[in-house]
């Protein structure tokens, strides 16, 4: 059982397919400089699921008003959001390129194309803060 877990907690994933890590920035790195295989297949996939959900969830919601990039690569990478975002139009998502890189490093923002039917932003996260706020919560037995 110890083995499963390790194997699925650690070696799955990012560094499963890329043999490399589970980081992005060096797995876009490795892409651009040495236009490793690996990596670029394991980009691909992260972004092919990241797509596949937001269409599973936007037919399970009968649609949305935006689309929101946050956490660690959201926030930071222009590339992964457009990755992510092209195959996008149909739903009416129309990324705005200057937009989108122009909102990384923690510059929120609309991203998406003022024709676009189905709005994108970038929103920043302060996921610590918001661990601490629920421990705090349970801690003290509130709602």
């Amino acid at each position: 059982m110890r083995e499963v877990e390790s194997l699925l907690n650690t070696q799955s994933g990012l560094i499963g397919v890329s043999g490399l890590t589970n980081d992005m920035r060096e797995l876009m790195d490795e892409a651009h400089e040495r236009e490793d295989r690996r990596a670029l297949l394991a980009i691909e996939i992260f972004c092919y699921r990241a797509r596949k959900y937001i269409g599973a969830y936007l037919a399970a919601m009968g649609g949305a008003g935006a689309v929101v990039f946050t956490g660690g690569i959201g926030e930071n990478s222009a590339e992964v959001r457009a990755r992510i975002c092209d195959g996008l139009e149909w739903m009416g998502l129309k990324l705005d390129e200057e937009q989108n890189r122009a909102h990384t490093g923690g510059r929120e923002g609309l991203i998406s194309r003022e024709d676009s039917r189905l709005a994108a932003y970038v929103i920043p996260t302060d996921e610590e803060l918001l661990i601490a706020r629920d421990t705090v919560r349970c801690v003290l037995g509130a709602p």
